[in-house]
This record gives structure tokens, C-alpha cells and sequence, in this order.
């Protein structure tokens, strides 16, 4: 399993509309290149937002930033030219317990 986290520091007065955005269309877009096994999305306290992507394997990783990545970061882009600043990390699990 890999885990694909983009982390995004929101300005303030651009919270609730990218929280709709993010819920609404850009998820569920990332979710229709059929690559990915399912989604998280997380609000800290501190007023960040996490999504975490879940994919079978590096390939599909490889294949969503090669075919789709740039289309839908594009998007997301004309939606909040500024105000939003993106960090993303790529994670592989080396081990997963049963809850």
C-alpha cells in the first residue's frame, strides 16, 4: 500500500470555501482516474488539511502523476490562486495491524 498526503496551509478567510472545494470536486476527481483504493480528509486544529490517498502499489502513483496530476492540480490552481500553499509526501506502509 502507498500513501499519497497532500498537506495544505489554507489563509483564513479561504478555509470554508476550500474545505467545500476539496469535499465536492477536487476528491471526488481524484478519485475518478480509478487509481486510487480510497480517501481521507482531515482539518487540524491548527486550521491545515490533510488528504491522504491510499493506492495499491507505486505503479499507480507513477501512472496518476504521469497522466493526471498536472490537469488536476491545474484546476485546484484556478480555483485558489493564492492563499493555499501545498506540501505533498509519499509514504509506503511496511506493516499494518488489524484494529
Amino acid at each position: 500500500m502507498i500513501t499519497y498526503e497532500v498537506t495544505a496551509t489554507v489563509r483564513d478567510d479561504l478555509r470554508s470555501r476550500y474545505e467545500v472545494f476539496m469535499r465536492e470536486r477536487h476528491i471526488p476527481d481524484v478519485l475518478l482516474t480509478g487509481l486510487f483504493a480510497g480517501a481521507h480528509f482531515f482539518r487540524g486544529d491548527d486550521g491545515r488539511f490533510r488528504t491522504r490517498y491510499e493506492l495499491a502499489d507505486r505503479p499507480s502513483l507513477e501512472r496518476y502523476l504521469g497522466t493526471h496530476a498536472a490537469r488536476l492540480r491545474a484546476d485546484l490552481a484556478a480555483h485558489f490562486p493564492e492563499g493555499v500553499e501545498l506540501a505533498r509526501d509519499v509514504w509506503s506502509e511496511l506493516r499494518a495491524w488489524p484494529h
